[in-house]
């Protein structure tokens, strides 16, 4: 049930990514309601918070306007040891090229 609340958020396609890879982030409060809401994607720690936020908070309309496909694909490596297991397993299930991201960074 937990697995399916992420799977019903993800986009048709990561080509549908095509959020800021520069500059600074501002999320609005449903998905920052509990600590940052700014995040300098110049930092990578910063980045990387952006990115587990949005993945766990965000709603299906806010995955494209945040996330960008470049750069989830070179974060995933790293960020996929960082969410949870139901949000990883989504991903990586509907998205074969995540996964594949993985078997490359071994």
């Amino acid at each position: 049930m937990y697995r399916e609340k992420f799977r019903r958020r993800l986009p048709e396609s990561l080509d549908e990514l095509h959020g800021p890879t520069q500059g600074v982030v501002e999320l609005p409060l449903h998905m920052a309601w509990s600590g940052m809401t700014s995040y300098d994607l110049g930092k990578p720690r910063q980045r990387m918070g952006l990115y587990r936020t949005v993945l766990h908070e965000g709603l299906r309309d806010d995955l494209p306007c945040y996330l960008n496909q470049g750069l989830l694909l070179q974060l995933w490596p790293v960020l996929r040891t960082l969410v949870g297991r139901s949000v990883r397993s989504a991903w990586e299930d509907a998205f074969p090229q995540l996964a594949s991201r993985i078997r490359a960074a071994a």
